[in-house]
């Protein structure tokens, strides 16, 4: 892997852009929490997919997919990011998040559970905590049933499940995410499975857009507030964002109502809005790699950064 470029602070979030042996594009990304150091938290994002088949309204990374990443393109990236700041290899951080969500939808690629066999053996890092988000596709079901396995044997109490859900109607969610998925049922059955004492709870989180319900009562329907909990994130500025007209209630509106009665239904519920600064920087919602093949300017019409090559 040769990484060619990258955008943003050091002090906030960084992300680069690699290019593998056979010439195909990636990009990954490290953030730190604000007025947190490093050595309390740090958050590494990398890619499983080159590209995503999905194609979901608010993610610059789908309409675009040439394969899977193999366990030792995405260790490779996990190493470069340790590397320049762990010299050494020793991750002397309390919570070292490794996150499988840059590009692509990780249950897509079953390298992702061979990756997280061999990864406690690679370094150093009392703190690592795996963070695997998913929308569920329909025909995962052995992907899943061996991270379960997975996560027993190697992360127990140290392993962050999250499912996308962005809306608590069907035909939104459709919209939202143009493949067939599992339906609330089933990821709840699978949550209850995959949940152990001691675990932590399961990630329910709404990316959550003007217009789109989120409904306690029919959350309440299938989600046990004992084994899951609700994460509210703001719609970033994403390209596919903006020209879909995905507009965020949050920051602006913390009180939602619809978020005080998730609370007065029992569900923790977590705000993550974050350092709005990696707006600029895209590290949370950026497609570096169309901004590559544009000329390492524009990327979308919300935000601009500049790609300063390596």
């Amino acid at each position: 892997m040769k990484v060619l470029a990258r955008a943003g602070e050091g002090d906030i979030a960084r992300v680069y852009l690699a290019q593998t042996d056979d010439g195909r594009l990636i990009e990954f990304a490290e953030s730190l929490q604000p007025n947190t150091p490093i050595d309390k938290k740090w958050v590494l994002c990398i890619s499983t997919l080159f590209g995503c088949p999905v194609n979901c309204r608010m993610c610059d990374a789908g309409g675009s997919y040439e394969g899977r990443l193999s366990a030792q393109e995405m260790l490779a990236q996990i190493d470069y990011l340790i590397r320049l700041r762990f010299p050494e290899g020793v991750v002397a951080v309390e919570k070292f998040k490794v996150q499988f969500a840059r590009m692509g939808e990780p249950a897509f690629n079953s390298a992702v559970l061979d990756l997280l066999g061999i990864l406690p053996d690679k370094f150093n890092a009392p703190g690592l905590i795996p963070s695997f988000s998913t929308i569920a596709p329909e025909g995962t079901d052995r992907f899943f049933e061996r991270l379960k396995e997975i996560k027993n044997r190697l992360y127990p109490g140290h392993f962050q499940f999250q499912f996308s859900l962005h809306t608590t109607d069907p035909e939104s969610r459709r919209w939202l995410i143009p493949v067939k998925t599992w339906s609330f049922a089933k990821m709840a059955r699978f949550g209850e499975s995959f949940r152990e004492p001691g675990d932590r709870k399961i990630t329910l989180n709404f990316a959550w857009a003007q217009g789109q319900p989120m409904d306690s009562a029919i959350l309440l329907d299938h989600f046990d507030p004992e084994i899951f909990l609700i994460k509210i994130t703001p719609v970033n500025p994403t390209f596919k964002a903006v020209c879909n007209g995905l507009v965020s209630v949050l920051p602006e509106n913390p009180n939602h109502e619809s978020i005080n009665a998730l609370r007065a239904a029992g569900y923790e519920v977590i705000l993550s809005i974050g350092d709005l600064r990696e707006n600029s920087v895209g590290s949370n919602c950026g497609q570096y790699v169309s901004a590559y093949q544009r000329g390492g300017q524009t990327l979308s019409t919300a935000y601009q950064c500049s790609l300063t090559p390596v």
